[in-house]
């Protein structure tokens, strides 16, 4: 009965509609193996980054079961556990692909598709991090790249602007990108700038006096006084051009390319990246004695453990002392 009640759902649309075809595995396995695929990662999942990260991971696993000849009511723990080590790659990539697993699998189990989740059982590989490997933008580094914007122009004061926000706000480059006018406003004290992250969290950051002005500059300057408050507030640019903003956002991807470029044009590592503002920022506070949990309430991290994966102090310590060795 439970599986005659699923094939006659809708909810087996998202995935021919989004043009990706279901796992053979799946398709032979029936309805209601169908309606947990569409309901794990299209109800479950609403993140993209999320469900594009863990659609990947569980495809590539049943394309190898199917190899081995196996369908889903057969698959073991000891296939999933010979599969992560086959596998390969970092600590990280296999516990996502576990974690991608035992959710998927309990779809499964919930859907009356299989009796027990093989994925329960198997342990994920141990990787303890005690430093984050995004590279930190030194101080000077930061106000040498802010120095070397050419603000004649509207494209300039919109990188100057963008390039302080990641700076003094410690936000992701994601974050920037969903700003919209209305996300900047004055609280009736001091101006602030509503963030939008992961997880869906809200957050107000208030903007400090130089950040202020150039977010002011260059929404004057790209005409953007009095326009609608869900409008984009960082503009693309239209192509070769450096004083015409189009109406569209400029996304996660292009403020990347943004940064890189910039720093390129002022001969900085090219390793640096967006999120390497963000290392600098709370390693800054922290250093300068400000209490973690404010620190990672800037930061918006859940956790103190994340927090403090940004923290370079000890590496500064580390390199003053390797310096020190007489050889």
């Amino acid at each position: 009965m439970p599986n005659e009640l699923v094939k006659a759902s809708p909810v087996a649309v998202p995935a021919a509609a989004a043009g990706h075809a279901l796992p053979s595995l799946v398709e032979r396995a029936g309805g209601a193996a169908r309606f947990a695929w569409e309901e794990f990662f299209y109800a479950e999942h609403h993140n993209p980054h999320t469900q594009k990260a863990y659609m990947r991971a569980v495809r590539r696993f049943l394309d190898w079961c199917e190899g081995q000849g196996r369908e889903l009511p057969t698959i073991t723990p000891g296939m999933v556990g010979q599969y992560l080590v086959s596998l390969g790659g970092s600590p990280a990539k296999r516990n996502l692909a576990l974690s991608a697993l035992r959710g998927f699998f309990d779809r499964l189990v919930n859907r009356h598709v299989v009796v027990l989740n093989p994925a329960a059982s198997v342990k994920g590989v141990k990787d303890q991090v005690v430093e984050g490997k995004t590279p930190e933008i030194t101080v000077e580094q930061a106000r040498a790249l802010l120095a070397s914007v050419d603000t004649g122009h509207v494209v300039g004061l919109r990188d100057r602007a963008v390039l302080a926000t990641l700076a003094y706000t410690a936000c992701r480059a994601g974050a920037a990108a969903k700003l919209r006018l209305g996300d900047f406003q004055h609280d009736g004290s001091q101006s602030v700038l509503r963030f939008q992250e992961k997880g869906g969290k809200s957050r107000e950051i208030p903007v400090r006096h130089d950040l202020d002005g150039f977010i002011r500059a260059y929404v004057e300057a790209a005409g953007l006084v009095g326009q609608a408050k869900d409008s984009p507030l960082f503009r693309a640019a239209v192509n070769g051009t450096v004083r015409t903003l189009t109406g569209n956002p400029l996304t996660s991807k292009r403020i990347c390319e943004l940064v890189k470029r910039r720093l390129k044009d002022v001969g900085l590592p090219s390793r640096l990246s967006p999120h390497s503002f963000r290392v600098a920022a709370i390693t800054d506070l922290l250093t300068q004695g400000v209490p973690l949990e404010d620190v990672q309430y800037l930061a918006g991290h859940a956790e103190p453990r994340t927090t403090g994966l940004y923290d370079r102090r000890q590496k500064k310590v580390t390199r003053n002392i390797v310096e020190r060795i007489s050889i």
